[in-house]
């Protein structure tokens, strides 16, 4: 575990269901749980969830997979992927089911609620996990899902292209709650994704507008070739890897639509 590059984060354990897990959480009020992309809480999470804490929230980041603050190299990343793929934590091919973890999560997720307080909470799963906060949001208490560039079930396939990893029980629920009713205005999902990456593709963030309507805010990043700032057309990471924190860049403009989405539902 690399200390320096988890400065100011608390470090700690949650169990629920029999599992324990490593979670560093940094910021005070509203909770939003920041799920890692593979290979797991790299430096350039840590410091999007740096991010989030400065904007008046809690940043939680349970350790799902790798080693927290560990930096990626091409080695590490294969290993934590094929752990990944095979675990029984993670619905990687499978479609119409959720995740596994997901229930480990919407248990942390109540927790943190708990203890941070505010009118709910807050979830930003990315790649692996990206779609994750979509089986979250079953629970009442989450606000404000964001799927960056959301991977699972892996898109292989003309189907799997178009799931979403959800039950199609948790998938009327979720539903439900985007439409909301007389007392409550909806919840609204907010995806990010770059417009060439194979790995969450366009048929997916078509399928999530099909079925949420104007509930659903989709974010696509032109990756195209010849584009105006020069994005590789190999680009995944909206939030970390491929972030260029510049304003106007549109992955500076990807951020700062997911710090305001977690700002509007939380801190009001």
């Amino acid at each position: 575990m690399d200390i320096d590059a988890l400065a100011g984060y608390e470090i700690d354990e949650f169990a629920h269901g029999g599992t324990t897990r490593t979670v560093l959480r940094t910021g005070t009020g509203p909770a939003v749980i920041v799920m890692a992309e593979m290979p797991g809480i790299t430096p350039r999470v840590a410091d999007f969830g740096r991010r989030v804490a400065a904007i008046g929230c809690t940043a939680v980041l349970p350790s799902l997979f790798g080693t927290p603050g560990r930096r990626p190299t091409p080695g590490y990343l294969m290993r934590s992927l094929a752990g990944g793929c095979v675990s029984r934590e993670f619905t990687a091919f499978l479609r119409r089911r959720t995740s596994p973890v997901t229930d480990w999560l919407r248990a942390l997720a109540a927790f943190e609620h708990g203890r941070c307080g505010g009118p709910g909470v807050g979830a930003v799963g990315m790649c692996f996990t990206g779609g994750f906060a979509l089986g979250m949001m079953v629970d009442q208490r989450m606000l404000a899902p964001v799927l960056s560039q959301p991977s699972l079930p892996l898109p292989i396939g003309d189907r799997r292209r178009r799931s979403l990893g959800i039950s199609n029980r948790d998938l009327e629920i979720v539903r439900e709650r985007v439409q909301g009713d007389d007392d409550d205005s909806g919840v609204c999902v907010l995806g990010l994704r770059f417009s060439e990456d194979s790995m969450a593709p366009a048929e997916r963030f078509a399928r999530l507008a099909e079925e949420f309507g104007d509930g659903f805010i989709g974010v696509e990043i032109d990756s195209s070739p010849g584009n105006a700032h020069r994005i590789s057309k190999r680009a995944h990471s909206v939030l970390t890897d491929e972030l260029v924190d510049e304003p106007g860049h549109p992955t500076r403009e990807a951020l700062d639509a997911v710090l305001a989405h977690l700002g509007s539902a939380l801190l009001g």
